[in-house]
């Protein structure tokens, strides 16, 4: 388990957040019917190659809080909806 010297929190920790938020991201974008592409555009994302590597946190690629509140905005949840487990 890797923590540094001033954090109080462990890197698998963090991955375990990032994979929960994209969990719940593929969770309601499936629900709405949307698929990457059209998600990632509306949202303002032009790759679909980094909404996808966010979303499987592939290449510790992950989503922003701008992302998440604009993701959030699309499927109309509240913010909240994508950082608590379900």
């Amino acid at each position: 388990m890797e923590q540094s010297e001033f954090d109080n929190v462990e890197k698998d920790e963090i991955r375990n957040f990032y994979r929960l938020i994209s969990k719940n991201v593929k969770k309601y974008r499936v629900e709405k019917g949307f698929s990457q592409m059209e998600l990632a555009l509306e949202i303002g994302i032009k790759s679909v190659a980094f909404f996808s590597n966010a979303e499987c946190n592939r290449y510790d690629k992950h989503f922003n809080m701008e992302h998440i509140y604009k993701i959030a905005k699309a499927l109309n949840k509240d913010f909240c909806d994508f950082i608590i487990r379900h």
